[in-house]
């Protein structure tokens, strides 16, 4: 399935041409957080949440770690010395490697994304072959892939002479290309993502006197102090077009500012690691544990499970595995990240950690949409937060929508496509497997759990418009939600999907979960495999819509360690330290 996403694409009103276009945002990522090919989902990470935010992403990539000085020694191994012409191109490749591999690490946690070449991005540079200064921008690849794509992943350092022939723009060159994106785009601002979190009066490796973090620094300082950390010719350039450059660490959103001022430097607060526990270790789990595991700002305290001594496919300490509640309140963690696949243990393990003082993100449906409201006063009672966008949507961004959608005004119904393991085997039923065929496969491709009767009796989607009501209508529907079983003997001719709604008439809200050929509507049509979609109706005549993975492990990790940042974004905020 070609991943689609459109987080706040909308669409169907009765003046389109009034709605805002999405804000578009330049990312660059550099090699010191590309070491590896391994490193590709970090970037994708930090790109989903803008994405999820409602805006489209251009991220400009440097090559992996090492990469530009392999390949230039094994051009120059062949007699290909400076200033020969065919040398960059050669060269080039690295960026356009890393581009790919980011672009599939997107496309995997459910971004509708695409990859350009050098030559297709079209930046135009004169000068040296190796040293050469961007000059204009053959605009048609760029702007065609913006309007198709919610991210564009583009090589930096390359671009295109002329003649046609591949240039490069100098050491450091992806920022250049960063900043003269923004530039050609109209934009104020670009994101300069490094592996350090601004720019330092001196060295922070250097201990003989503490280093002083600028929260903003004029373009003079910036060139005297930035040395290989920002090109120098992107700096001229962000000066020259009037586009400041934002320095900062992976996933923090504090730094510093480079523009027409200064202000004093500081010293940067420190930020220990979080402690974070784990409940839950299935699919999504599972997945949130790999991720946890493998990144220095979170220490994992503890994982709730069922069964601690059961085999699991997370390299992960048995010490941290344990079945009592209790143990995990013990480690004090700051942050519980809820993932149970049972609503009433959900439930229990977030009221407790909200009142034990824990901030909370839940992947798990059937616990938040008992009582939603009632968990967000508790968490207000407690001073803490919670999250719950994983829990509906896999990776497709519906609360973040139907947020919006109220947000403009009065929402009066929804339609989706909330199960990504029903869509999965109807598709497949209506290519002619058998039900127990469609069922296995769905469970190989990681989207049906051991026990799938929550899935195929409505009960997912059930508790899944239930919370989407909590949030389009501020209320939950009276009584249980009608619901249509999938089973053996269910036809899925003429694109049978399963459909969640929930529409207001009269003041009652009326929910339904239904099987049905006769919705009327591409966006649901067109899903394939694990894909959900939602369209959201606003009381004036707007259609709000969104798309992406509504299953398997990545897609739902990524959303449920989005919220986790926006946990993280918040407790720094209320420290003061953003």
């Amino acid at each position: 399935m070609s991943a689609q996403l459109a987080v706040v694409e909308k669409s169907e009103s009765l003046d389109p041409s009034s709605q805002p276009a999405p804000e578009v945002v330049v990312l660059k990522f550099g090699s010191s957080i590309l070491r590896s090919p391994a490193k590709a989902p970090l970037v994708a990470s930090a790109v989903y949440g803008h994405v999820r935010a409602g805006r489209k992403v251009v991220a400009v990539v440097s090559a992996f770690g090492g990469a530009t000085d392999r390949l230039l020694g094994e051009a120059r191994a062949l007699g290909l010395a400076h200033s020969n012409d065919l040398l960059p191109g050669y060269v080039a490749l690295g960026e356009e490697k890393s581009a790919a591999l980011v672009a599939i690490a997107c496309d995997r946690i459910g971004l509708d994304a695409c990859a350009l070449s050098v030559r297709e991005l079209g930046i135009v540079a004169e000068g040296e072959p190796e040293h050469s200064r961007p000059c204009g921008l053959r605009p048609d690849h760029l702007k065609q892939a913006l309007d198709r794509h919610e991210v564009v992943v583009v090589p930096g350092f390359g671009a295109v002479r002329p003649d046609g022939k591949v240039a490069l723009l100098g050491r450091g060159g992806s920022d250049l290309t960063a900043v003269f994106l923004a530039a050609e785009l109209g934009l104020k601002k670009v994101r300069l993502v490094k592996d350090v979190d601004g720019l330092y009066d001196h060295d922070p490796n250097d201990k003989t006197a503490p280093a002083l973090r600028y929260r903003r620094a004029s373009w003079d300082v910036a060139r005297k102090l930035g040395g290989a950390l920002v090109q120098h010719d992107a700096i001229d350039l962000g000066e020259s077009r009037g586009v400041e450059i934002e320095v900062a660490a992976l996933d923090r959103a504090d730094g510093t500012v480079i523009g027409d001022r200064s202000a004093p430097p500081g010293p940067a607060p420190a930020l220990p690691p979080l402690k974070v526990a784990v409940a839950g270790c299935g699919v999504v789990g599972g997945g949130v544990l790999a991720k946890l595991l493998d990144d220095p700002r979170y220490e994992v305290v503890g994982v709730l499970v069922r069964n601690p001594k059961k085999a699991r496919d997370v390299d992960c300490p048995a010490s941290l595995f344990t079945s009592n509640p209790a143990d995990l309140w013990a480690k004090k963690p700051d942050i519980v990240l809820e993932a149970l696949s049972e609503g009433e243990a959900g439930h229990a393990v977030i009221r407790a950690a909200l009142e034990a003082g824990c901030d909370v993100a839940s992947a798990n449906k059937q616990a938040v949409s008992r009582d939603p409201g009632g968990l967000q006063e508790l968490a207000k009672a407690n001073g803490r937060r919670i999250f719950w966008s994983a829990s509906v949507g896999g990776g497709s961004p519906m609360i973040e929508t139907v947020r919006a959608a109220r947000a403009a005004g009065e929402v009066v119904g929804f339609e989706a496509v909330l199960n990504g393991t029903v869509n999965f085997m109807l598709e497949r039923l209506g290519d002619g497997a058998a039900f127990n065929e469609a069922l296995a496969d769905a469970r190989a491709a990681g989207f049906a759990e051991e026990d799938p009767s929550s899935d195929l009796e409505g009960l997912d989607a059930a508790a899944k418009v239930r919370l989407l009501c909590h949030e389009a209508f501020g209320r939950s529907p009276d009584g249980d939600v009608p619901r249509d079983h999938l089973t053996d003997a269910t036809s899925a001719a003429g694109g049978v999907r399963q459909i969640g709604a929930a529409h207001v008439k009269d003041g009652v809200i009326r929910p339904s979960v239904s099987l049905n050929a006769d919705h009327g509507d591409p966006l649901f049509s067109t899903l394939r495999g694990e894909g959900n979609a939602l369209k959201v109706y606003g009381a004036d005549g707007r259609v709000w819509r969104c798309r992406g993975r509504g299953a398997g492990r990545w897609a739902t990790t990524e959303s449920i360690m989005a919220d986790l940042a926006e946990i993280v974004r918040a407790r720094r905020a209320d420290a003061g330290l953003n």
